[in-house]
């Protein structure tokens, strides 16, 4: 599947990135009206609309500030400087435990967008001065991000594994332990790090990694 370039298409069709492009089960289409409305209010707010990663974003200067997602369970805003805002309202949400970066605003009904609307404006122009005050987020530490017991007893025995994950760029090592860490079950975790270890031994990060797959 190729992912939609046409805000258009998006809107009537989906974003292309699964096999659900253009059906009814398209999570797009269930969430037509909301998604609507989101578009209508940042548009009250945003000069620039473009399509990136087959979703519309809205942006200052082409520097991203916020997108319009649908997910299954719920539709909304995802943030991309989320932990730079007040959230003076309590709506934010991060996409995972470990999340340093993205903040979402979820809604499942129309009624919620419509009811919260003024909020929901407060927080796409505090973003927007956000990016116009050129702010950026601090990169966390790889010493910050816990190393999970699973991949603990990997180094322990395999010695050579702990070397090859530390011979890594700091930001390929906090890549991989956020993703790990990610995962709620232990047996989730082993699966991941049995997974991309190859890659580790190769010097990869998991970002280059899916390229690979």
């Amino acid at each position: 599947m190729k992912m939609t370039k046409s805000i258009d298409v998006f809107l009537t069709d989906g974003c292309g990135r699964c096999s659900k492009f253009a059906t009814d089960a398209c999570t797009v289409r269930i969430y037509a009206p909301e998604i609507e409305a989101l578009r209508s209010i940042a548009l009250s707010v945003f000069q620039e609309e473009t399509m990136k990663w087959g979703a519309p974003c809205y942006s200052h200067n082409g520097k991203n500030v916020v997108m319009l997602f649908s997910f299954k369970d719920n539709c909304g805003f995802s943030f991309f400087k989320g932990p730079l805002l007040a959230d003076a309202h309590q709506m934010l949400v991060a996409p995972s435990e470990n999340a340093q970066t993205f903040r979402l605003l979820r809604f499942t009904k129309l009624a919620q967008i419509i009811e919260k609307q003024d909020a929901i404006r407060s927080y796409l122009f505090e973003a927007l001065e956000v990016e116009k005050a050129g702010l950026k987020l601090k990169p966390t530490p790889v010493t910050e991000f816990p190393v999970p017991e699973e991949l603990q007893a990997q180094f322990q025995s395999y010695p050579e594994f702990e070397a090859a994950f530390y011979a890594l760029t700091p930001g390929r090592q906090k890549n991989y332990l956020r993703h790990f860490n990610d995962a709620k079950q232990s047996g989730t975790r082993t699966v991941r790090i049995e997974k991309y270890k190859p890659f580790i031994f190769k010097g990869i990060g998991i970002d280059e990694a899916w390229k690979l797959k």
